[in-house]
């Protein structure tokens, strides 16, 4: 046991984390494991690997996933700031390396080889962005008279930009849908989020016009006749077939035939085999996580605390929803993975570090250091 009376590092993180957001945490990545093992050997068995290799390599990642996730929440307010500035920055050089010497697969440019490694820069940049732009939107709250909002926009095109290159417009429309939350939540005026909701409107009208590949999914989603939608339709099944209490562990049909089981269709894999209690579970901790982060964000009397961790619940919580809707066919396919629970070492490890920012963010800190937080932040500005 821990005394509240003990100044350890370790000890001043434990009476201050969030514990019930924690514990909702580990209960995400303990129903990710269990999943991955019911949809990935079927998978991993068709294209002729060891049948467990999906599962062995998902707990793989799950080790520095979790000492990415402690260690971050151990951080203060301004090291978050000065750590996610950095992670941007590489984020955007291995981007761009991408573009230029990243391998094509299937239309697109996202994956980097590095020391062995496969790296999907664009899932590390996603969380260090949202940290920038929730500094650049404090700072503005705080003097006016700095062109932030400016530099938060320019920094927005940038990512945009890259990712419609790969390209990659779901991770498109998430950037662009967590800033326009952002932007609100910082007190702009409705003509400008209305605005930029037009713009990004026109954007995906643009697209649409401009790039087949989003117009075929687009039409195979208004109009299933209209071309493939075996895993979409499969998912459907899978559904149907699970009902409210499931087929049982290994009893599923549907990930003997989905391609994508392990990754962008592991929800449709938990409906048939768990059935729908589970997932009207997980979707309970996804909304637990989102709504708990959200309260202890609006608690904090730090502008930067606010406006980073209401961001990172933004995020998690659209990324999660769009998985999920894709499963059910309420939007248009896209390659999104379901936190924590879908297959992939990039979207596992940076979803760690977005995770163990929320806990920082959201600790219980003494009054006495938010006031010399702002007061630092007052004698910067007055230098």
């Amino acid at each position: 046991m821990l005394a509240r009376d003990q100044r350890t590092p370790f000890s001043d993180w434990w009476w201050t984390v969030d514990k019930l957001l924690l514990v909702a945490i580990a209960a995400l990545m303990l129903a990710g494991v269990i999943l991955s093992l019911a949809a990935s050997p079927p998978v991993a068995t068709r294209i002729g690997l060891d049948p467990f290799h999906f599962f062995n390599r998902h707990v793989m990642f799950l080790v520095p996933s979790l000492i990415v996730l402690i260690g971050v929440s151990f951080m203060t307010p301004r090291q978050i700031r000065r750590t996610a500035l950095i992670v941007f920055a590489v984020s955007i050089v291995l981007i761009v390396l991408t573009l230029l010497i990243g391998p094509e697969v299937k239309g697109s440019r996202r994956w980097i080889t590095l020391l062995g490694v496969n790296i999907q820069a664009s899932e590390a940049a996603k969380p260090a962005f949202v940290i920038v732009a929730a500094w650049l939107f404090a700072e503005s709250t705080k003097r006016p008279e700095m062109p932030a909002t400016s530099m938060a926009l320019v920094l927005l095109m940038t990512l945009v930009t890259l990712l419609v290159m790969e390209p990659d417009f779901g991770q498109t429309m998430l950037i662009l849908t967590v800033w326009g939350a952002l932007f609100f939540i910082a007190g702009m005026r409705m003509i400008w989020v209305f605005g930029l909701a037009g713009a990004a409107g026109a954007g995906l009208f643009g697209a649409y016009l401009l790039v087949p590949h989003v117009a075929g999914r687009i039409k195979r989603f208004m109009n299933p006749a209209s071309g493939d939608t075996f895993q979409v339709d499969t998912a459907m099944e899978a559904f149907w077939n699970g009902g409210w209490f499931g087929l049982g562990p290994g009893e599923g049909i549907a990930k003997r035939s989905l391609p994508d089981s392990h990754t962008d269709f592991v929800f449709a894999v938990a409906a048939e085999e768990f059935g729908i209690i589970l997932c009207l579970m997980l979707v309970a901790l996804f909304g637990f996580i989102v709504i708990r982060t959200l309260t202890r964000a609006y608690a904090t009397e730090d502008m930067f605390s606010r406006f980073a961790a209401s961001g990172l619940a933004i995020l998690f919580g659209v990324q999660a929803t769009i998985n999920m809707a894709v499963n059910l066919q309420l939007i248009p396919a896209k390659g999104m993975t379901l936190p924590f629970i879908s297959y992939g070492g990039s979207s596992f490890v940076s979803l760690a570090y977005g995770v163990g920012m929320m806990l920082a963010l959201t600790r219980q800190r003494p009054r006495t250091e938010i006031e010399s937080m702002e007061g630092a932040s007052a004698r910067r500005a007055y230098a």
